[in-house]
C-alpha cells in the first residue's frame, strides 16, 4: 500500500539550491522502521558539503553526497516496522542517528556508527535517503528513544549539532570544578554552551565575531558573558571547546585555557596552527578532537537534557515548511542568527 503513496523530499543539486521533488512512501523492510518526520534540522555540514557542492568529509574531489533526499537530523514517530523489528514500534518516539553502519566492525560495536568504514556505511541525507521529506526510512539499530519531555524540534537537534557538542564536551570532562570557554556560536556553540551549563560548569563564556550570533547568543540565558575575538580572553578556563573550524577559533580556544586545561575541537575544516612552548608545552595543555558522538551517547543526552530541564529548540531562530526549503537552505547559508529547521509535518512539531 505504501508503494503506492507518494510524499515531497528535499534535494540538493550542489549548486545552492534546494530543490522538491515527488517520490515513493518507502515500505520497511527487515529491521527497518518508517518515521514520519516531525523536524529535520540543516546541518552546517549540509551547507558547505552539499549544498554549495564543496569537498567531502575526507577530502574526496566531489561532495559524498549521492543524489539523494537531503537531510541528516530527523526525529519524528514511527508509523510502521518491518519483519524483526524488536525494540521499537509503532507511535514510538525517536531520533535517527544519521549513520547506518555495518554494525560488525569495532567502532560499530562502541556505538560510533560515524567511524564505520565498511562498505555498506551510509549516512542519512548523504549515501540514503534523509529527514528532509514526509517520511524517512530508518534502520531500528539507528533510532534513539526520544523523552516525552523533549519536542521533535529538540530531538533534530541531539541527532547531529547537540550531540557532537556533547562528546567534545564528555572528552573534556566539563563538571562544576572550573569555567567553559565555548568559541564560536553557530549550533553547535550555542548547544556546547547550553549543554556545558548541564553539565555543571561554573561560569560558561562565548567567544563569536558576529555581532547577529553575538546578540543572539546573549538572549539566550545560556551565557555568563559573550565577547568578541579581540576583547582581552583571560586564560581562566579549565575546559574550552573550538566549535568554529576556524584557525584564528582554534588559536582562541587554546590561549583561553589555563594550566593544566583541556582543549575539544569539534568544527569541521581549516587548519590547527599554535605555537607549540608557551602555548601548549609549558601550560601541560591536553587538545582532543571528536567526531560527531556515539549511539548511546546521543541516547544518554537525550536522556540528560530531560533531566537537566533543558531544550534544545531555544536556539532555533528560524522554522520552515518542507515546501520553503529553497529560503530554509538560503538563510541558513547567510545571514540566520541561529540553527534552521524544516517541519515535514508541522503537526507532530
Amino acid at each position: 500500500m505504501n508503494q503506492e503513496r507518494t510524499m515531497s523530499g528535499v534535494y540538493l543539486p550542489g549548486d545552492s539550491t534546494a530543490v522538491l521533488r515527488d517520490l515513493p512512501v518507502p515500505e520497511p523492510g527487515p529491521g527497518q522502521v518508517l518515521v514520519e518526520v516531525g523536524a529535520s534540522g540543516i546541518c552546517g555540514s549540509d551547507i558547505g558539503y552539499i549544498y554549495h557542492g564543496h569537498k567531502g568529509h575526507r577530502g574526496v574531489d566531489g561532495p559524498a553526497y549521492r543524489g539523494v533526499v537531503a537531510g541528516h537530523e530527523p526525529s519524528g514517530r514511527i508509523v510502521a516496522a518491518g519483519p524483526g523489528v524488536r525494540r521499537f514500534g509503532v507511535d514510538d518516539r525517536v531520533i535517527v542517528y544519521h549513520i547506518a553502519g555495518c554494525g560488525l566492525c569495532d567502532n560499530c560495536r562502541r556505538g560510533y556508527f560515524i567511524s564505520c568504514t565498511a562498505p555498506e556505511r551510509k549516512a542519512y541525507g548523504w549515501q540514503r535517503d534523509g529527514g528532509h521529506a514526509h517520511y524517512v526510512l530508518a534502520e531500528e539499530s539507528t533510532c534513539v528513544p526520544l523523552p516525552d519531555e523533549l519536542s521533535y524540534v529538540d530531538g533534530a537537534l541531539i541527532a547531529c549539532g547537540f550531540g557532537t557538542a556533547y562528546e567534545g564536551l564528555r572528552r573534556i570532562g566539563v563538571n562544576g570544578d572550573g569555567d567553559l570557554l565555548v568559541v564560536g556560536l553557530g549550533p553547535v556553540g550555542l548547544a556546547a554552551g547550553m549543554i556545558g551549563r548541564g553539565m555543571g560548569a561554573r561560569r560558561v563564556v562565548g567567544v563569536e565575531p558576529s555581532e547577529r550570533r553575538r546578540e543572539w547568543a546573549s538572549g539566550l540565558g545560556v551565557f555568563d558573558e559573550v565577547l568578541t575575538p579581540d576583547d582581552e580572553i583571560a586564560p581562566v578556563s579549565a575546559t574550552t571547546i573550538d566549535c568554529s573550524g576556524s584557525r584564528a577559533g582554534r588559536a582562541t580556544a587554546i590561549a583561553g585555557a589555563a594550566e593544566w586545561g583541556r582543549v575539544s575541537l569539534v568544527g569541521e575544516g581549516g587548519t590547527l596552527e599554535t605555537e607549540v612552548s608557551d602555548a601548549l608545552l609549558h601550560k601541560q595543555l591536553t587538545l582532543y578532537a571528536s567526531w560527531v558522538t556515539s549511539l548511546t551517547a546521543m541516547t544518554e543526552l537525550a536522556v540528560n537534557l530531560a533531566r537537566w530541564g533543558l531544550r534544545p529548540e531555544r536556539v532555533v531562530s528560524d522554522r520552515f515548511p518542507l515546501e520553503d526549503a529553497a529560503k530554509a537552505y538560503e538563510l541558513a547559508a547567510g545571514a540566520s542568527q541561529g540553527k534552521v529547521v524544516l517541519l515535514p509535518s508541522p503537526e507532530l512539531a
